[in-house]
């Protein structure tokens, strides 16, 4: 199965590839871009293709190249990344593009695509055969997908990301390493998808334990979910003359370094004190529900009624018909549209 595996996948990706932005299509004579490759793969760990493709241009035409990106000031790029979550990763993404721009380039192996800051193991693997050509094991969740179908390997997730592993590693070729990696993540994105997958327009349906077997919709195993948290929390709306009041959150935690309402110290642990940031009268201004990776919260909406404005603190005055630029996180951005829409 393994050698004919990649070439009938390469076969179809050849004429099945997506178009995408930051992609060179198979048999151009155009090389890919490093910077362009890395940044999509770290902005697709948080979302999917339609949502990220927006941001990622957005990104590539204020910072063109990686240079670019690491003389941006951070704050610039925290709001340009609004949305898309996990906000210690854009931190990480000008870290990442200080340290690239200070050694001259990306350096081309997945060793040392490993050394530098936020690239983990499946971001190296993806840059180094995509970017660079090197033979290099790609897995992400459709990739997993399409191996754990391939090899029938019935071992529920997380248990089964070694044999997974092991699997993938024997079909992975060592020519148009970056073409097979991106070929079983469109396979995995279009047929072989989580439910109702299209085998009778898989390349590797004659080959598929899964589909021989009729599992094909058991496959992978997944483990149970476990319960999430519910937290509560309240964020407070202080309008002044067309501004709003806005604080920047600590630097460390929960969407940390970005520009939010003031809160009452609410995080994945506990729930928020109710406590006001002035005293003063208070109007309920409805209720935000925002899930995150690991709890849910109902954020209330309190909205300021006085005119104490001297017991500020730490904070600045931003211009509502502006709100936009500050680049409030989703969460924020949704609390905002609700203060907004009275």
């Amino acid at each position: 199965m393994e050698g004919r595996a990649a070439s009938l996948l390469l076969d179809w990706y050849d004429g099945h590839a997506r178009t995408l932005p930051w992609r060179v299509a198979p048999g151009s004579a155009e090389r890919a871009d490093p910077y362009r490759v890395w940044l999509s793969e770290i902005m697709l760990q948080q979302t999917t293709v339609p949502h990220a493709a927006p941001y990622f241009k957005k990104f590539v035409q204020r910072w063109p190249t990686v240079e670019a990106l690491a003389a941006a000031p951070e704050e610039d790029v925290m709001a340009e990344w609004a949305g898309l979550g996990y906000y210690s990763r854009a931190r990480n993404l000008v870290a990442c593009a200080r340290a690239v721009a200070a050694r001259g380039g990306f350096p081309d192996s997945e060793a040392e695509l490993r050394k530098l800051p936020g690239l983990g193991a499946y971001t190296a693997a993806a840059v180094a055969a995509i970017a660079f050509g090197r033979r290099a094991v790609v897995i992400d969740a459709n990739v997993e997908r399409v191996v754990a179908r391939l090899f029938a390997i019935d071992e529920p997730l997380p248990g089964a990301r070694k044999p997974i592993r092991e699997a993938a590693e024997r079909i992975t070729p060592a020519a148009r390493s970056g073409d097979f990696a991106q070929a079983m993540m469109d396979l995995g994105a279009t047929i072989c998808t989580s439910r109702n997958p299209k085998c009778l327009l898989c390349p590797l349906s004659s080959d598929c334990l899964a589909r021989a077997q009729g599992r094909q919709d058991e496959l992978p195993v997944k483990a149970a979910k476990k319960a999430r948290p519910e937290r509560a929390g309240t964020a407070f709306w202080i309008e002044r003359d067309g501004h709003v009041w806005l604080v920047r959150r600590p630097g460390r935690g929960m969407l940390g370094g970005m520009r939010a309402l003031p809160d009452d110290g609410w995080s994945a642990r506990v729930d928020g004190s109710g406590e006001a940031p002035i005293k003063g009268a208070w109007q309920a201004g409805g209720v935000v529900r925002h899930g995150f990776t690991h709890f849910d919260l109902e954020l209330g909406l309190a909205i300021y009624a006085g005119e104490q404005w001297s017991q500020l603190k730490d904070g600045e005055w931003w211009p509502l018909a502006d709100l936009e630029a500050a680049g409030l996180p989703t969460l924020f951005a949704k609390a905002a549209q609700l203060a907004t829409a009275r």
